[in-house]
């Protein structure tokens, strides 16, 4: 027992060393170098439980069955829309290069569509997509991240309940720790199922059934889409915009979101998503899959849908919202809830800045989440530095909306944060239009957010308090791990 207890202290030694020496060979694969450090950070105070978490969630991709049907999925995906004619329009100089990227990444084509209308009002949004439902004669696909039968979406739930009873087929996807800590969890599932709606958790973790896996993928798309004519996509979960929280209620903290109503070719590219996340989770495969109906109409505007997430080994959305940022010249406007970007990004937009383009950054004044709130906080300092105008959103409300113009030529909307988690953790869908009413419909959001936020000043941030800096450093870091 003497000579073990005479060896534990170079034995523990050893072990740290060598958890060291396979670290600083092992993460830096294939990984950013932020991210990278990190981790090794993590692993150099903490080496046992630093190892162990990066082993359990240290990779940014999905492996085995999720890896191959992504990659099956864009290959007939190319196959289905290797003859359709290009979009009839005509693309503005250096966007045809964001169109040929988007493609090889995520295979989708450029298609032609019409936007009828982007949607501000949380109600509104939930209005005009139940009225869709109840128009549907074949079938009704929603894929939401959260999903919550209460007051505010009844009505919903509602119209596809009678859907059903029309005989329409109603298909439904919601993620499931995204949906299961909201009230009415269980019940909701008991209602869909006695109601007939065909519903599947995206991402599920069910031990006891066999079934785990990585806690922080998650699926957080956002889309709806009816008969293969109609569809809507953006930012907005369904559910109450207070999100059913005793502590929003009683401070009145809301989330504002933005949704677009689509109809025309695009609409399949929408389809395609859903009927791949379905396949995924559930083996079968959708006779709609990709091809859209006969009588779909063409649509006036060139827009192209990317899905991105850990599937894609290529982080699509991050290399088109760098991409883009780097094609401004005179104005950009970026719109994200959750603002913490990798550093290719943020080079981007603060070389912008310096480069003379007039760059402005919408966000809430005060964040839902406390990593979220302080990790972006520590960026705003670099960002005033180059010249970047930081509007505030005032608090209570969540300034949820995710979208952002690229001068007059190109503007994006969808489900993506400019933050690691979306480009690295979770599945999304980001619809690029290059049509300039489309362009111009997002930028007059962009005037309407600008006259009820407040600007951040750079005299006003260097008078934060040092503790404040420092709570923002280390979030910073932690936002990191992935």
């Amino acid at each position: 027992m003497t000579i073990v207890l005479q060896w534990l202290p170079l034995t523990v030694l050893l072990i740290d060393l060598v958890i060291k020496i396979i670290a600083l060979g092992t993460i830096p694969r294939n990984r950013r170098p932020s991210s990278s450090l990190a981790w090794l950070l993590l692993i150099t105070v903490t080496p046992v439980f630093g190892l162990i978490l990066f082993f359990l969630i240290g990779s940014p991709f999905v492996r085995g069955r999720r890896e191959r049907v992504q990659t099956q999925a864009n290959q007939v995906i190319l196959e289905h829309t290797a003859d359709l004619p290009p979009a009839n329009s005509e693309l503005p100089i250096g966007i045809g290069s964001m169109v040929r990227l988007n493609r090889r990444l995520s295979s989708l084509p450029m298609m032609t569509g019409t936007s009828h209308g982007l949607f501000g009002d949380y109600d509104a949004s939930i209005s005009a997509m139940t009225t869709a439902v109840r128009e549907a004669q074949r079938w009704v696909h929603v894929e939401i991240y959260i999903m919550a039968w209460d007051h505010t979406t009844d009505a919903f739930f509602g119209a596809m309940v009678d859907a059903v009873r029309r005989g329409v087929k109603v298909r439904l996807l919601y993620d499931h720790l995204g949906s299961r800590k909201y009230p009415g969890f269980r019940q909701m599932n008991k209602r869909m199922t006695t109601a007939g709606i065909e519903w599947y958790q995206m991402m599920p973790i069910h031990p006891l059934k066999g079934r785990w896996r990585r806690p922080d993928l998650r699926n957080h798309r956002k889309l709806l889409v009816v008969d293969g004519e109609v569809g809507f996509m953006g930012s907005q979960n369904m559910i109450d915009a207070s999100y059913l929280a005793r502590k929003n209620i009683k401070i009145g903290r809301k989330w504002h979101d933005l949704n677009i109503k689509l109809s025309g070719q695009i609409v399949s590219s929408l389809d395609a998503v859903f009927a791949l996340d379905w396949y995924t989770e559930t083996g079968q495969r959708l006779p709609e899959e990709i091809i859209p109906p006969e009588n779909y109409s063409v649509g006036e505007q060139a827009m192209q849908l990317l899905p991105s997430g850990p599937g894609y080994l290529t982080i699509p959305n991050l290399r088109l919202f760098t991409a883009l940022v780097y094609r401004s010249q005179h104005r950009l406007s970026l719109t994200s809830p959750y603002f913490v970007p990798d550093e290719s990004l943020l080079e981007a937009i603060t070389t912008a800045s310096y480069r003379g383009v007039a760059v402005e950054l919408f966000v809430s004044e005060l964040a839902d989440q406390f990593v979220v709130q302080h990790a972006q906080s520590s960026y705003y300092e670099e960002l005033l530095n180059a010249g970047v105008r930081i509007y505030l959103y005032p608090q209570p409300t969540v300034l949820h909306a995710k979208f952002f113009t690229v001068d007059d030529v190109a503007g994006v909307i969808g489900s993506s944060n400019m933050d690691y988690r979306s480009f690295g953790l979770d599945y999304e869908i980001s619809l690029m239009g290059t049509d300039p009413s489309f362009v111009a419909d997002l930028q007059r959001i962009s005037d309407e957010y600008r006259a009820a936020c407040r600007e951040l000043t750079a005299a006003e941030w260097t008078q934060r308090p040092r503790a404040k800096r420092y709570v923002d450093n280390v979030m910073r870091l932690l936002s990191a791990l992935q």
